[in-house]
């Protein structure tokens, strides 16, 4: 099949930054769109050839979206399930399979997935609904202090909380939930693996990130991690496992913990580009929205070595500011050696929201890592 300059149509769910930055490279490549989303203000509007707005949960929308795509993909993994099942079924080719995303949309299913498969990760107690939570804590069955993880729709730190007290349980979601031990991690890693429509895999280096400690998201994704050798080849192991035993086809990013005494631990995957893989665009070869392309439309995959370090700074909505976005000395981070912004394209900001990125290369990751620690306390995300 001709994709390039050709009727080829390639549909894609979810319109955000994802998908935004996904159709970069369709651009590039002359890749004719579709995209859905529920906002008539999505970021990927502006880049795509046919743009729809529709809600990605209904059975309808989604099913009626794919009529006329060659292939079906997704920026988020919360899209109803049984539609693209039945495309399957009628012979539509979709990318991650229905198989996998049914394995990673619930986080409960998720977690007794790894314990089937011998998959390594934090022991975890699993809960029809939130007040089943306190009953085993009463009984002596759980104890502070826990993660509690909603099992669906969580998504750039919502839908988990570390419960340290009863109090802690106050407002949150009551449906069906996991509580997970809280490990005293050393660090958190990620690695992303590549797996093409032909079985082709390949892996990007070992990424390690900080987070912010109120809103749980990515502050910072360091790459190359610096850790040792040995941790990182069996992070890279134990991310090869998880991809082959879910069959993705794409991207497929796989968060870790190293505990206190090396071991390895995972803590949940994505089945997409993912916020940790952002430095690949300036400091890779083949950058991962790039490879997730290759990968779904059964191309060679490219290098995913680095060619200098790279360090992402996530940008978010600053607290106590919410309307009219503002992005606060943009002018002095641009000074900087080896910055570039990415801007999504979200017009309206609100506290811990992600409205871009910053990238820093450099030679020398401790300077980078420098460069990145200035950039975070220079530039603002406020309103007007």
């Amino acid at each position: 099949m001709s994709y390039f300059s050709s009727d080829f149509k390639l549909g894609i769910l979810g319109g955000g930054q994802l998908g935004k930055m996904l159709l970069q490279e369709t651009r590039k490549w002359d890749i004719q769109t579709k995209v859905m989303d529920a906002s008539s203000e999505a970021p990927c509007k502006i880049a795509c050839n046919t743009f729809v707005i529709g809600d990605l949960l209904d059975f309808d929308a989604v099913y009626n979206f794919a009529n006329d795509v060659d292939v079906l993909t997704i920026e988020i993994e919360n899209v109803n399930l049984d539609a693209l099942e039945k495309l399957e079924d009628e012979g539509k080719k979709v990318y991650p399979p229905t198989k996998a995303l049914r394995i990673i949309q619930n986080k409960a299913k998720q977690k007794l997935f790894y314990i089937d498969n011998g998959i390594p990760t934090a022991d975890f107690h699993r809960f029809a609904y939130k007040s089943e939570i306190e009953d085993s804590i009463a009984n002596g069955g759980l104890h502070f202090p826990f993660i509690w993880k909603a099992a669906r729709f969580g998504y750039d730190g919502q839908g988990v909380k570390v419960v340290r007290k009863l109090e802690d349980l106050e407002g949150l979601p009551t449906g069906e939930c996991i509580a997970e031990d809280l490990i005293p991690f050393k660090n958190e890693l990620a690695v992303i693996v590549s797996r093409s429509v032909s079985g082709e895999i390949k892996t990007y280096p070992v990424v390690e990130m900080e987070f912010h400690p109120e809103a749980n998201q990515v502050e910072y994704v360091i790459c190359p991690a610096r850790i040792e050798p040995k941790v990182a080849q069996k992070a890279q192991e134990i991310a090869l496992k998880v991809s082959e035993k879910i069959q993705h086809v794409g991207l497929l990013a796989v968060e870790m913990f190293q505990t206190q005494d090396d071991k390895i631990l995972v803590n949940e995957v994505a089945p997409r580009p993912h916020n940790s893989g952002h430095y690949s665009i300036e400091a890779s070869y083949t950058n991962q929205f790039e490879q997730h392309l290759r990968a779904i439309l059964g191309l060679p995959l490219g290098c995913t070595d680095s060619k200098v370090a790279g360090i992402m700074v996530n940008l978010v909505g600053a607290e106590g500011y919410t309307g009219d976005v503002v992005y606060e000395h943009m002018e002095d981070i641009l000074k900087l050696e080896g910055v570039t912004p990415h801007i999504y394209g979200k017009r309206q900001t609100r506290p811990f929201r992600k409205m871009g990125h910053v990238t820093i290369v450099n030679q020398d990751i401790a300077k980078a890592r420098e460069i990145a620690q200035m950039v975070k306390e220079t530039i603002k995300v406020i309103s007007k």
